[in-house]
């Protein structure tokens, strides 16, 4: 009996030590996660082969419009590694297999071809990689078709947020039979000198998107957010932070409307006190199709009732709704809440929105544990782009565009502390006296 030496990342051991139906790894860029699981499907196919097992090694990415965009290639490069092993497979230009034809590799689609995978009979083993953007759908058909007793799924992805199918499925889940390991740069032993200089270059060029790239974090700010490097400068100068409400002073709460039903636009909330030159961004709260009781009940709640806090509209919220014939002003003030109408601020309002926040954003501090969801909405926050033409086409209206909204309008709303005011008054008319 002869013995291989297989080398992984030593991380990566305790994965495919023992027993498990799911084995998989996230991370960042450089970790050798995709190479290492390339390498140990070939294993397990040999393995199975030599056992005189017969099926299929499946590997499915989500988007795969044809070969090319699959992980054939990983897996070619990752046999002819290991000379016992490439000589044990067959690899034709579209095609992998044992050479006793037991085992073979396919590759599919999950995005355009989900029905056509449950149709496919004795799948070993199946490695979805690049896994982040599988839909939850696609994992429901997906994992019923690993029929036999031992097969196994294996999963490789790269995170981007927390509300991803692959992160709930993956990360949050409890389950035992689930051994799942974040993997970075730092833990793979043969990370080539080439990554490193490119790894330092993004840290030094590229730090709004550095800490995803390459340290395995959800994204926080996409590359051309409108508020990417704001967010940035706040957190290295620890404005991203345990943030305490004054007692003393007034609440206030901006909103961004939105509606009933499934189909319609979230309504976001900001918490804020204005105290001197600060802004204290203290809450945030994002709901959709929920009426209006619901986003009283939240501020009520969280102790944001109307003997301490304000509320903040724009300028639609004094706009009955069809329906009800109520508009969410008087809703407001029927809940015993002071509301504040922000006029209409034109077609320039989006933009004077976002010059207003990006003004204000050195003064602004926020509490780290309860304005997560509302700075992950910041980050994202970007103009849409005409691909043809080239130009932009003003704020994307996505998942992220309500929370900012009511953000831009708080920054709109913020009014320069009156005693620097007069300050500033007193100074300018000693200046015209003197002169």
């Amino acid at each position: 009996m002869t013995t291989a030496r297989i080398e992984l990342p030593p991380k990566l051991i305790p994965v495919f030590a023992g027993e498990a139906d799911i084995r998989g790894a996230f991370g960042g860029r450089g970790s050798a996660k995709t190479r290492s699981f390339a390498k140990m499907t070939a294993v397990r196919a040999y393995m199975w082969d030599m056992a005189g097992r017969e099926g299929q090694i499946l590997c499915c990415r989500q988007f795969m419009n044809s070969l090319a965009d699959s992980s054939l290639e990983e897996v070619k490069a990752a046999i002819r590694s290991e000379p016992w092993l490439l000589e044990h497979f067959e690899i034709g230009e579209k095609y992998i297999r044992t050479k006793s034809g037991r085992i073979s590799y396919t590759f599919a689609g999950l995005d355009r071809n989900i029905s056509s995978v449950k149709s496919r009979a004795r799948i070993l083993l199946c490695w979805v990689d690049e896994a982040e953007p599988v839909v939850e759908y696609s994992w429901q058909v997906l994992i019923p078709t690993l029929r036999e007793e031992d097969s196994e799924l294996w999963v490789t992805w790269n995170p981007e947020r927390k509300t991803s199918a692959t992160h709930r499925r993956f990360r949050e889940a409890n389950d035992n039979r689930m051994k799942v390991v974040e993997l970075n740069w730092r833990d793979n032993p043969w990370f080539p000198s080439i990554l490193e200089r490119t790894r330092l270059k993004d840290k030094s060029e590229r730090p709004d998107s550095y800490d995803h790239i390459w340290e395995g974090d959800f994204v926080t700010v996409v590359e051309g957010a409108y508020f990417a490097s704001s967010l940035t400068t706040a957190k290295a100068q620890g404005r991203i932070s345990r943030v305490a409400a004054d007692p003393y002073m007034r609440l206030r709460a901006f909103c961004d409307l939105g509606g009933t039903g499934a189909k319609a636009d979230a309504f976001a909330i900001w918490i804020a006190q204005f105290i001197g030159k600060e802004i204290r961004v203290l809450d945030h709260y994002e709901a959709q199709g929920q009426p209006l009781a619901t986003h009283i009940e939240w501020l009520q709640s969280n102790k944001y009732r109307p003997e301490k806090c304000d509320i903040w509209l724009p300028h639609d919220g004094e706009t009955n709704d069809r329906i009800h014939d109520v508009s969410f002003e008087s809703g407001f003030r029927s809940a015993g809440f002071t509301v504040t109408v922000i006029p209409n601020q034109g077609k320039g309002a989006a933009k004077m929105r976002i010059e207003a926040a990006r003004r204000l954003f050195p003064s602004i501090w926020f509490n780290e544990d309860t304005t997560e969801g509302g700075r992950d909405a910041l980050g994202w926050y970007h103009e849409k782009k005409d691909a043809d033409r080239g130009i932009g086409l003003g704020p994307d209206h996505d998942w992220s565009s309500h929370s900012a909204d009511a953000f831009g309008l708080m920054c709109v709303a913020y009014d320069e502390p009156m005693a620097k005011r007069k300050h500033d008054a007193r100074n300018a008319g000693a200046g015209a006296w003197m002169s």
